[in-house]
This record gives structure tokens, sequence and C-alpha cells, in this order.
């Protein structure tokens, strides 16, 4: 688990062998090939506000590089 900001992240690291999509990184919004090592993140506690929502429900794949850039941009 890592803070960014005032919230709680889940933070796995993926050396991207299992990975077999792109996936669109929220930090620069280029895409992440596969079996590209990447970082995958979601909020500990959920921002909705639905009844049966999960922080999970709400992962996110990020280049490693842009994860760790993120509170350069706030």
């Amino acid at each position: 688990v890592e803070r960014y900001g005032d919230e709680e992240y889940v933070v796995r690291r993926l050396t991207g062998a299992a990975s077999r999509r792109t996936y669109t990184c929220p930090g620069c919004h280029q895409p992440i090939r596969p079996a590209t090592p990447h970082v995958v993140s979601w909020p500990v506690l959920p921002s909705s506000f639905a009844k049966d929502a999960e922080g999970i429900d709400e992962r996110r794949h990020w280049h490693t590089a842009c994860w760790g850039a993120r509170d350069r941009r706030r």
C-alpha cells in the first residue's frame, strides 16, 4: 500500500511476463504493450458511493516511470 495525497493505493509491480493485453497508461495516455513491465494500482477505498463498489474496480495499469512521476504532476 502506498499513499498518494490523501488516499492509499494497493500497488503491484508486474514483470509483464503474463501480460497479453495492451493497456493505456493514465499518466501519459500512451500504450503499455504486452510483456512490458508495469505497475497496477487501485484505491484501498473506492471513490464510488455504490454500495457494492470495491477499490479494485478502479484499478489502472501505469508505466512504472509514470507511476513514479505522478507526484510531480500535481
